[in-house]
């Protein structure tokens, strides 16, 4: 059975963490924080952030 270290560890985890972490990336834009403060608050790559907000608007 698959534990939960084992499980962090996929790269199923991590894309939902991932997806779920960009989801605040416009709120927090919203509120004025630049695309470098949300990349490190979230630990998300610059260019991902970048993408994802050009995405929503």
């Amino acid at each position: 059975m698959l534990d939960l270290d084992e499980f962090v560890n996929t790269r199923l985890y991590k894309s939902i963490l991932e997806k779920s972490r960009l989801k605040l990336a416009p709120k927090l834009s919203d509120k004025g924080m630049s695309i470098q403060e949300i990349a490190e608050l979230l630990e998300i790559d610059v260019e991902t952030i970048r993408k994802y907000l050009q995405e929503q608007s």
